[in-house]
């Protein structure tokens, strides 16, 4: 009898690791085990299949041939001695391998008049999931003005479909400048002037304090006092990984499922990847260290590398959508130890490129409004190439 593979979320990170596993030559039973009544999907583009651009079908992602795809089947414990998966129905299901995929929540932000006693307040949405997004575009249809509360990569994301459907839209961030985690303050304010341009105004160093409105949200009051109206709110305030099945069966829970760099977590025969994985004290939360994980544990654990040890990765964190572009990968900070700086600003083409280099490594960098370079830098980064005798070619070349 051959073994069975249960993966426990089927996400990017859990239909990656079914596709790769089969693709391998892994000969085990692998069932997938996802609460979403649909297969998995492709979550990066959710603000396109919101402006129509994809429908819901397109987005789908692989998950290998063979493999039993269990939608709408929620997993609600695990029991690690037993081997055993319970499932919301009451049924159990045996494992041989348990892959925990399960993903991360949205965070919901304290502010007074959220909720509604049946849910959150009319108008109000969270930006998960292809559900959220189908409510959101109804919802949309009839709004007059939208408010994203949260200025990072979904919700500048979210605020560009938005502004596509026609709605003017208002970014509330709390942070200094747009995508804080991943721009510079130079790019963040390019960023802020091309959503401009599009009929996005932004609100940094701002806090969202309340929300207005009885049956049906009115407006978003500030920290300031300062009110925006508003019939359309989206909440884009981070996420958490989801941990509570694995903290519940006693496996060994920080920030995420903690593994080690065979992405095993802490009770035989069990792993996590992607946004529930927490590794030398890193969550990822992005697509590129998710399928990483998720590769090299289908080599594990198809016999195709047995060897095989995760030892991190070098993120890129990519937003393409229409005339709102950027790439951001690495060190990107100012004042690094051991680092130079080279620009390029071109204000009349709202571009913006930046690279961090160390000696002749390149180590960091960021490209706003124009993404000509960023597979040849991405690739000088990615492999840690020396860089050519004057760097600033990497900036002026094509693919």
């Amino acid at each position: 009898m051959s073994r069975r593979i249960a993966v426990v979320g089927a996400g990017m990170a859990g239909a990656r690791f079914a596709q790769q596993y089969r693709a391998l030559g892994g000969d085990g039973e692998v069932v997938l085990y996802g609460a979403e009544p649909r297969g998995p999907y492709n979550r990066v583009l959710l603000a396109e299949v919101l402006t129509g651009r994809y429908d819901p079908e397109a987005i789908a992602l692989p998950y290998g041939a063979g493999t039993l795809m269990r939608s709408g089947c929620e997993v609600v414990a695990l029991d690690p001695a037993e081997r055993e998966l319970r499932l919301a129905g009451g049924e159990s299901a045996h494992y041989d391998e348990l892959v925990l995929a399960t993903g991360a929540n949205p965070v919901l932000p304290p502010l007074r008049g959220l909720h509604a006693p049946d849910g959150l307040k009319a108008g109000v949405h969270a930006f998960r999931t292809l559900a959220d997004c189908a409510r959101l575009a109804e919802d949309a249809a009839g709004a007059e003005r939208a408010v994203v509360i949260g200025g990072g990569v979904l919700g500048v994301s979210a605020a560009r479909a938005l502004a596509a459907l026609g709605l003017p839209v208002e970014i509330v961030h709390q942070a200094p400048h747009l995508i804080d985690r991943h721009l510079d303050e130079q790019a963040g304010h390019a960023l802020r002037g091309s959503l401009a341009a599009l009929g996005v105004e932004t609100y940094p160093d701002n806090r969202a304090r309340a929300l207005h409105g009885e049956a049906r949200v009115t407006g978003v009051e500030l920290a300031s006092g300062y009110l925006l109206e508003a019939d359309l709110v989206v909440l884009a305030c981070g996420v958490r990984p989801r941990t509570g099945l694995a903290d519940a069966a006693g496996l060994t829970v920080r920030s995420g499922v903690v593994v080690d760099d065979r992405l095993a977590a802490s009770a035989p025969g069990v792993y996590a990847i992607g946004d529930c994985a927490e590794h030398r004290g890193i969550v990822h939360g992005l697509t590129g260290p998710a399928w990483d994980q998720a590769d090299l544990l289908a080599a594990r654990l198809a016999g195709a590398d047995d060897d095989a040890r995760y030892t991190g990765s070098r993120p890129l964190t990519r937003l393409s959508a229409g005339p709102v572009e950027y790439a951001a990968f690495g060190e990107v900070g100012e004042n690094l130890p051991g680092t130079d700086v080279l620009r390029l600003v071109d204000p009349t083409r709202g571009s913006y490129k930046k690279l961090v280099l160390r000696g002749d490594r390149l180590v960091g960098g960021i490209l706003l409004g124009d993404l000509a370079a960023v597979g040849t830098l991405t690739r000088a980064y990615e492999r840690d190439d020396p860089l050519p005798p004057d760097p600033l070619d990497l900036l002026t070349s094509t693919p």
